[in-house]
């Protein structure tokens, strides 16, 4: 009988083992799955479709990114783009030259030629093509200005390429060449990205062209980089170098998620931050270009920033979604339907907004001449306010100021700043419009809690703590009694913008 107990022990941890490996085998790819029966007949293989082509997916294997390869990189082309210099330029003087453009798109653009001959510009960048007949897109500054350009295809086919259009603003262009046929990449939702998918980049680094790398999405709706007017980039660390500008960002599906712009490095080469348009805006912005040659934005007319914590906390809100309404410009939309200074927009056509960067794309793409329903909190209650787009003007409207009336000596916090009516003397000195009312800070004491809170000379300080000023005596009256560990929000304005700001002891 031990005899028996001895054999059947290790004979069932066996057979446990063997349970085991199938069932991992099977998890892992390397066994078929199902019930035991006749092996199926295979099912038979689908062709590509030159209308719609589908990839076959394998569960993200090894496999499937070798499938995406093949897919995309048929439609991503080498771009060449020369300009020549024109009389009594400096060919060796440029924006290009600043070390700021070259910190974020390296020497795409560098000047090659020797300083006797004439001067051009030469820069290599990549591009996608979006239709069979010849449409591709690519990045503003690859293309901004060429006197040529060459689109050279992964069949080694060469083209003369045409502008259709470029906006510097989101740094996207759109380029024709004279063929049919072609293959193309299909657009993908970028809104439905999410942090953590995988991503290839397809382009030509340093003219390497066709090179492929792979990546996830390290962050999405990035903005405030310094790149372009209007972002919302998607960061990637897949490898990212110059010359993959106007390349492709493509998810699992081979779809279209975005444009490879820009890196961020300190030494011209990747270091794992790149970024790309989202295929939405460039689509949008494609599409304008197309039919019209320019770009059309809509508008609001307001002044917006984050709600911090802090603000929140002055406005008496509990949440901080939202984005603040800092100003509202004269003869606006916005002032025309009746939207306040101190406004927190939560819900612009129906979607939920938590940035200044989220609110100002989404006005910007509404077609102009739709009434859009904004939902905000004022006075910590909601609103619904309608109100109807129109075309960003070319100079935008300024900023509404307001007269108030109060006086006293100032306390608290603010008895670190020295504050003056404005005159034409202090006009004149900080730069400001002659038409500008108020009163502005002359000095900041050093070392203060307020200049370390980010108060600065030169600053017009239109509030205290709600309370309109527009002299020095309402300021005085404002800023007198104030507690010394009391916080106090101010509405500043500075180089025309107008920004709260607040003060903690």
């Amino acid at each position: 009988m031990k005899l028996v107990r001895a054999w059947l022990v290790p004979s069932a941890l066996v057979t446990v083992g063997i349970v085991i490996g199938i069932v991992v085998a099977s998890d892992m790819g390397w066994l078929p799955t199902g019930t035991a029966g006749p092996e199926p007949t295979p099912a038979p293989i689908a062709r590509p479709v030159a209308t719609a082509p589908q990839l076959p997916m394998t569960g993200g294997s090894g496999k499937n990114f070798v499938e995406i390869a093949k897919f995309v990189k048929p439609a991503v082309v080498n771009i060449s783009a020369t300009r020549t210099g024109k009389a009594g330029e400096n060919p060796h003087s440029s924006p290009l030259d600043d070390p700021f453009f070259r910190k974020f798109f390296g020497d795409e653009f560098s000047k090659r030629d020797a300083p006797q001959r004439e001067p051009k510009e030469r820069g290599q960048g990549s591009g996608v093509i979006v239709e069979s007949n010849g449409l591709i897109i690519t990045n503003n500054h690859v293309v901004n200005k060429a006197d040529e350009i060459r689109v050279f295809l992964s069949d080694k086919r060469e083209f003369k390429g045409k502008l259709i259009g470029t906006d510097a603003k989101a740094d996207i262009a759109v380029v024709k060449i004279e063929a049919t046929g072609l293959a193309t990449i299909p657009w993908a939702d970028s809104d439905q990205l999410e942090v953590g998918e995988f991503v290839l980049a397809v382009g030509s680094p340093f003219g390497l062209t066709q090179t492929v790398t792979m990546g996830i999405v390290s962050a999405v709706g990035r903005a405030s980089m310094g790149i372009a007017e209007y972002e919302d980039f998607i960061q990637t660390d897949a490898a990212i170098n110059p010359g993959n500008s106007g390349g492709a960002l493509v998810n699992v599906r081979g779809e279209l998620v975005g444009i490879n712009t820009a890196i961020f490095s300190q030494s011209g080469g990747n270091m794992g931050i790149g970024f790309a348009v989202p295929s939405n805006l460039s689509r949008a912005i494609m599409d304008q270009l197309v039919r019209t040659g320019k770009v059309v934005r809509g508008w609001l007319g307001v002044a917006i920033q984050d709600l911090t914590p802090e603000l929140a906390t002055q406005f008496g809100i509990t949440d901080t979604k939202g984005v603040l309404v800092s100003d509202v410009m004269d003869d606006s939309p916005a002032k025309k339907a009746g939207f306040e200074r101190a406004d927190v927009i939560v819900e612009y056509d129906g979607k939920s907004m938590d940035s200044p960067t989220h609110l100002r794309n989404a006005v910007a793409q509404t077609p102009i001449g739709k009434k859009v329903s904004v939902k905000l909190t004022r006075d910590k209650k909601p609103k619904t306010i309608e109100v109807t787009i129109v075309e960003q003007p070319k100079s935008l409207g300024q900023p509404s100021t307001e007269e108030s009336r109060e006086s006293a000596v100032p306390t608290g916090i603010l008895s670190d700043l020295d504050v003056r009516e404005l005159n034409e003397e202090l006009t004149a000195r900080y730069g400001l419009k002659a038409t500008e009312r108020g009163v502005v800070v002359v000095k900041v004491k050093p070392g203060s809690t307020v200049e370390e809170m980010g108060v600065r000379e030169g600053d017009i300080i239109l509030e205290v703590n709600r309370k309109a000023v527009g002299s020095l005596k309402s300021y005085e009256q404002a800023a007198s009694g104030l507690a010394k560990d009391q916080a106090v929000l101010l509405l500043l304005k500075r180089k025309g913008q107008t920004i709260y700001l607040t003060l903690r002891p």
